[in-house]
């Protein structure tokens, strides 16, 4: 199979799942799902929570800001490398002028890199219940027209490999 083939068909199956312009509820639910993984709600989050926060958090704080901030950065380094466009669209003008490729999903590596992140820390209750925000990151993702199935599958294939190494690296100190 041909990666033309590959593409074609990722671009087939996503629009499947897109969400009908005649839906608005369906699609602000979506649109909340898609924002909860926003990289600055996490690092608005993380600071408030570094200040109001118990200080025994603090370590698990700095790992998970770390690890967002390195899990961007390799993205950032694919997106500008590979530079798919985004798939077309009218939602999400705030993705599509800051960051117009789509290739692979920063939030679906975000969400899943801070899953992996509590799995592997101890937090593994709240890391089963990531697991279920993390799909609904990255199925609203697809279905708001801001992503295709490949942004997501490599975004979090990116977010396993991150988080598991953000655990390796901060337990070296």
């Amino acid at each position: 199979m041909s990666l033309q083939t590959l593409l074609e068909n990722d671009v087939q199956h996503s629009q499947k799942i897109r969400i009908p312009e005649d839906k608005p509820w369906i699609k602000r639910i979506a649109a909340f799902w898609a924002h909860s993984g926003d990289s600055w709600f996490w690092g608005v989050a993380l600071v408030l929570l570094w200040f109001v926060g118990p200080r025994e958090w603090r370590p698990q704080i700095a790992l998970l800001f770390l690890g967002i901030f390195f899990t961007a950065v390799s993205v950032l380094v694919l997106k500008f490398l590979i530079k798919r466009p985004r798939p077309e669209g009218e939602w999400g003008q705030v993705y599509r002028s800051s960051d117009p490729h789509s290739f692979p999903s920063g939030h679906a590596a975000r969400a899943t890199m801070l899953t992996v992140v509590m799995l592997l820390t101890g937090f593994w209750w709240i890391g089963l219940i990531m697991i279920v925000w993390t799909l609904l990151v990255d199925f609203s993702r697809i279905g708001l027209g801001v992503h295709y199935f490949s942004d997501i599958i490599v975004g979090t294939l990116i977010g396993i490999l991150m988080g598991g190494l953000a655990v390796y690296v901060f337990n070296l100190f």
